[in-house]
């Protein structure tokens, strides 16, 4: 008995043929950038919530957002018949903050670092 269920096997398969579909078939330019970090599927399969980033803040983070609704129908069409369920669930796009949180919290820790090591400081 493996430790994934089947709305982890399926996301899983999501992420790796929406991947695929970004590298090979949109041309959308909004969508070039962007990289799938996570796909979350509900336990019925009828929902997929799928996390992405992409460079350049949060205004392109929107755009980026924009240009998968838009493409949601022809993603559909793409990969429904190779995920070999029933029913091709709805995909909701977010745009994934934690590696935004990750920078900041290094950024943080690097003027910390360096103002500890400041020329002021005194060894005893």
């Amino acid at each position: 008995m493996t430790g994934f269920s089947r709305a982890d096997r399926v996301g899983g398969l999501i992420q790796q043929l929406l991947a695929e579909l970004l590298q090979r078939d949109i041309s959308d330019p909004r969508l070039q950038m962007a990289t799938i970090t996570q796909v979350k599927v509900t336990k019925d399969l009828r929902r997929a919530r799928i996390f992405f980033t992409s460079s350049g803040g949060r205004e392109v983070a929107e755009q980026t957002a924009q240009g998968f609704r838009s493409a949601t129908g022809f993603i559909k069409r793409h990969i429904g018949p190779r995920l070999g369920l029933r029913y091709m669930p709805e995909l909701e796009f977010f745009y994934d903050e934690s590696f935004d949180h990750g920078a900041r919290i290094d950024q943080l820790l690097k003027s910390i670092s360096s103002s500890d090591h400041g020329p002021d400081r005194t060894e005893h």
